[in-house]
């Protein structure tokens, strides 16, 4: 039977390279976001992209119902919690604890850790049938202070990587894996002016890591050979954190 993953902030960067490596590999890509996908892509056409903004919490709960009905045999094999949102200042600059009004926090939380959540929550059922796996995408700047990843995006992926810890401990006698992966300087589309200075600096490898390998890494833990890894945050980052 063919496998089934949804991927959420699919439109571009990580999200999208996932997107593509599970649908080369013969998988069924249900996909998530509050862009629509590059048109050229076959989720892009008929029932298989939601248009959702993960922030309206309220819309969750009935974008779960929605893709439950596109799920064959009530299965779903993968969920790839990859949206998220970093505000920046002017120019680019880190927005800090101190200044960052509340609303960006609770828009940065809604989207970066109880989407993330309440997608899980909602398909429990469908991914312990498929014996599923689930994969947040954390980040670097959960575990240090980053030049430009401000207060309330750290703080909520931290929360993302306790999260991770805590859904794989429910979910394991469902026999359903939770891992995360910690990327740290990745070359997107959205990176922040100054990030060739922190590569030089601060990765040993003194390269950008590519959208490619840590879709990949989200392959290998949506895969049979990750079957006794759950609990796990890996870092993808060429050194940074070391």
């Amino acid at each position: 039977m063919e496998k089934t993953i949804i991927v959420t902030g699919a439109s571009r960067g990580i999200g999208h390279a996932t997107a593509l490596r599970f649908h080369e590999s013969g998988w069924r890509v249900i996909t998530v976001s509050r862009e629509p996908p590059p048109g050229a892509c076959p989720w892009s056409i008929g029932r298989s992209h939601i248009l959702l903004d993960l922030s309206d919490l309220d819309t969750i709960g009935r974008c779960v119902e929605l893709m439950r009905e596109m799920l064959d045999e009530g299965e779903l094999h993968a969920l790839v919690n990859n949206a998220g949102t970093s505000p920046k200042g002017p120019g680019g600059s880190r927005l800090n604890s101190l200044d960052t009004d509340i609303a960006t926090w609770q828009s940065m939380y809604n989207t970066n850790f109880y989407a993330p959540l309440l997608l899980t929550r909602g398909f429990a059922r469908e991914l312990a049938k498929a014996r599923g796996a689930v994969v947040n995408l954390t980040s670097i700047a959960g575990s240090r202070v980053h030049p430009f990843a401000g207060s309330a995006y750290a703080t909520s992926k931290a929360a993302l990587a306790a999260l991770t810890r805590e859904l794989a401990f429910d979910l394991a006698p469902a026999g359903v894996r939770v891992n995360a992966i910690a990327p740290g300087e990745i070359d997107t589309a959205i990176l922040s002016p100054g990030t060739p200075q922190i590569v030089e600096r601060d990765v040993p490898m003194h390269r950008l890591g590519t959208t490619a390998e840590v879709a990949d890494l989200i392959w290998f833990l949506c895969s049979p050979q990750a079957s006794y890894i759950t609990g796990a945050e890996i870092p993808i980052n060429g050194g940074q954190h070391v």
